[in-house]
């Protein structure tokens, strides 16, 4: 009779070097990146992400240039302490996630059902974190975009000329409550009792601590407006208002309003289009700074090919 141990040991053997060789294929060594390695399997999970991000099929170089440029990163990064932890990581997962409507769980569960292992994403959205927070950090002075660059920029574009400098103002409303139907001579007392608060308020603080306290009045949140937002004729008032006083009372269907003024002070003068502009051109300093930075720490980084 065969003595069956020689078979099944040479089965154990076969099935060993199977489980074995699958792995170490998928794990083949294209590129080693100062002595860290990017790994076929690595390329691989890299591409399905970034054709699920972008729709479009990405060449395998660009693919191990993306990996090679994370590891680049985070190894600078570590360099100034710039190092996420797995709660921040995670933290931005779940974010990711809220965004689309889904829990982490739900995204978890949506990349594996496109061959995509979610530390593939976290492991990008690390390396995003990290070099954000590096170029932004190192090179703060060198990315700010003057307000009078802005407002050229604007005028240039669209050839009007832009008010730079204006003033902002804080301040609160205040309604004396006035009952529908009331009488002329009701009126006139509150007209009264107006006047009397505004030679007795001189300050926010007391306008809060008085008119919070008053029957039939109330006080309002501060609001902030500056004067591009506000009508000449209002602007006119505040300018002529002490601060910390009360503007002329002013009949209204809520009752007899008036506003106490917080804070006068310049300000640059903001609008949405000026934001539009800013935005751009901090985009296009940004892009720049982080090019010339990528391209620097890359040349002094020991980058070994192996397989491609």
């Amino acid at each position: 009779m065969t003595n069956p141990l020689p078979v099944l040991r040479l089965l154990l053997v076969f099935a060993a070097l199977i489980l074995i060789g699958a792995p170490a294929r998928a794990q083949n060594i294209v590129v080693m990146v100062n002595g860290d390695p990017i790994t076929d399997f690595d390329i691989d999970q890299r591409s399905k992400l970034d054709q699920l991000t972008t729709q479009k099929t990405p060449s395998r170089q660009d693919v191990i240039n993306e990996l090679i440029n994370d590891k680049i990163k985070i190894k600078e990064g570590k360099k100034y302490g710039v190092d996420p932890g797995v709660a921040d990581i995670d933290q931005s997962y779940a974010g990711m996630a809220q965004r689309l409507r889904l829990t982490p769980e739900q995204l978890t569960k949506s990349l594996e059902s496109k061959g995509l292992r979610p530390d593939t994403l976290k492991s990008r959205m690390k390396s995003e974190m990290v070099w954000t927070s590096l170029v932004r950090g190192r090179y703060k002075e060198r990315l700010q975009v003057g307000e009078r660059d802005v407002a050229a920029a604007v005028e240039a574009e669209t050839g009007q000329k832009l008010q730079v400098e204006g003033t902002e103002y804080r301040m609160q409303p205040i309604v004396l409550i006035m009952p529908r139907g009331s009488s002329p001579a009701f009126l006139e007392t509150r007209q009264k009792e107006a006047e009397t608060y505004r030679s007795r308020i001189a300050s926010c603080e007391e306008a809060n601590s008085l008119f919070r306290s008053t029957p039939n009045a109330t006080i309002r949140e501060a609001v902030t407006k500056t004067s591009a937002e506000l009508p000449d004729a209002l602007r006119k008032v505040l300018d002529d208002t002490p601060i910390g006083h009360l503007t002329a009372p002013e009949v209204t269907k809520a009752g007899i309003e008036m506003v106490v003024l917080c804070s006068r002070k310049p300000t640059m003068i903001d609008t949405p289009k000026k934001r539009e502009v800013r935005e751009k051109m901090y985009t296009e300093k940004y892009e720049k700074t982080q090019k010339a930075y990528l391209d620097e720490i890359r040349k002094a980084a020991m980058i070994e090919y192996r397989n491609r």
